[in-house]
């Protein structure tokens, strides 16, 4: 496996992020301080209006927690990515991004969320709202019980913990690091990530 790094960068506590995954590169996420969530979308990039599905990716993995050996599917079934190397295990795929109006829907609250980082980073490519699907969120857990009963659980994901995504086509990534500060998914306390693109193997 190639270990030759094309591009890294950090992406400061809250804030957005979004670049061209050629096909067979990977895309490494590193939760550098430990409990932060990343929310995240995916798009072919040649076709945006194919991108990311939720429901295609759980009932192919057979569940709502993603890991090493499954992969991102589209709304054509066709996969976008996939999970190589998972030190987490356990990834949401149900919880969605926060955003001002659920913040004050949830908490009474109209802090800026997800959704907006991914508006913003998304106009650099011209796709908006309507753009926008239910998403990933790496190193976020959201328990559902037997009832049926779900709650966002306090971030656990350790310092260095990562996740490696193989590009299966060329894809969008699109990132918000998560800036949610009335959940426990970040443990109240958003901090960086880590961003690196690693060359295909030859």
């Amino acid at each position: 496996m190639s270990n030759t790094i094309i591009h890294s960068e950090t992406i400061p506590a809250g804030a957005p992020w979004s670049r061209v995954i050629r096909r067979e590169e990977r895309l490494r996420i590193v939760d550098t301080h430990g409990a932060q969530a990343v929310d995240f979308l995916c798009y072919c990039a040649e076709d945006p209006a194919e991108r990311y599905h939720a429901p295609n990716t759980i009932k192919k993995a057979g569940t709502i927690l993603l890991t090493a050996g499954h992969a991102l599917y589209s709304d054509k079934a066709r996969k976008l990515f996939s999970i190589e190397e998972d030190s987490f295990g356990g990834h949401d795929t149900i919880g969605g991004c926060c955003s001002k109006p659920s913040n004050e829907m949830l908490y009474g609250v109209g802090n800026d969320g997800c959704r907006e980082n991914f508006l913003t980073a998304l106009a650099g490519h011209n796709l908006g709202w309507k753009d926008i699907v239910p998403n990933v969120n790496w190193f976020m857990t959201v328990p559902v019980d037997t009832a049926g009963a779900a709650h966002v659980a306090p971030g656990s994901s350790r310092p260095g913990d990562f996740v490696t995504l193989r590009a299966e086509m060329d894809v969008l990534a699109v990132i918000s690091n998560c800036p949610q500060v009335l959940n426990p998914c970040n443990n109240f306390n958003p901090t960086d990530i880590a961003i690196e693109v690693l060359a295909p193997e030859n």
